[in-house]
């Protein structure tokens, strides 16, 4: 009872409870704020994270231009019922090369964070073009014109220069052969080696099924890598961070 009459007399001086209130955050904020200046780097090194392949890099743009954000985020929270419906949790390091990253906050429809993998080169053809015919409770928008948009990856140079500008770790030669291995990635009759060597893990097919590049190939491949490159069967975190 002692204890709640002088908690009342905090509440019933303003003056006392604005510099305590300032005080607890104060001390909250340096708690959280100060341990990072000691920190060399805030984002750990993980084996196999790489910069987007130049199709890839195009896919993203066009996963954005179309606001697919807005309703899939890419982050899956360190809790259980998370891991167990969509996979490990997210590192910082699987989002170093996204400029914005895709985290977002909001699920109309599942993570894909791990999609990369999950289902068929088709399956994502045929959900993007009508959605309801593979998950009939969907109520996303139908995609099927990317099938019609081609794409000759005329500006993907300099997409990928503007994201070494950020930070993106791309070398003269992924600069020199980005259109090489974006018309590459969706010909697997094509020499794909110098393509693989730079951008491991990288998925090589016609995606769309029909000659030539589209956004839908483009779209394609970038699900398709998503998650898809750490090996979590041997990932073991870094206990001193």
């Amino acid at each position: 009872m002692a204890f709640l009459d002088k908690h009342k007399a905090i509440e019933t001086h303003a003056t006392l409870l604005l510099v305590l209130s300032f005080l607890v955050v104060t001390i909250g904020g340096l708690v959280q704020i100060v341990p990072l200046f000691y920190l060399q780097n805030t984002i750990e090194n993980v084996e196999g994270v790489r910069p987007y392949s130049p199709l890839e890099l195009a896919g993203r743009e066009i996963y954005i231009r179309e606001g697919c954000y807005v309703c899939h985020s890419q982050m899956i929270r360190p809790m259980r019922d998370e891991v167990e419906r969509y996979g490990h949790y997210s590192l910082a390091a699987e989002s170093q090369y996204d400029h914005p990253f895709q985290w977002g906050s909001k699920r109309t429809g599942p993570d894909l964070a791990r999609v990369g993998g999950k289902y068929s080169n088709l399956w994502h053809v045929e959900h993007l073009t009508n959605p309801e015919a593979v998950v009939p409770e969907s109520v996303m928008p139908k995609y099927g014109f990317l099938l019609d948009r081609p794409l000759d990856g005329k500006y993907i140079l300099d997409s990928m220069k503007a994201n070494k500008l950020v930070g993106v770790p791309y070398t003269d030669e992924d600069l020199a052969n980005a259109q090489a291995d974006f018309a590459a990635q969706v010909d697997p009759d094509a020499d794909t080696t110098g393509l693989m060597a730079r951008y491991p893990k990288a998925v090589v097919a016609n995606f769309d099924g029909v000659a030539g590049v589209s956004e839908m190939d483009a779209l394609v491949a970038y699900l398709q890598v998503l998650g898809t490159m750490v090996d979590f069967s041997t990932f073991k975190p870094d206990a001193s961070r």
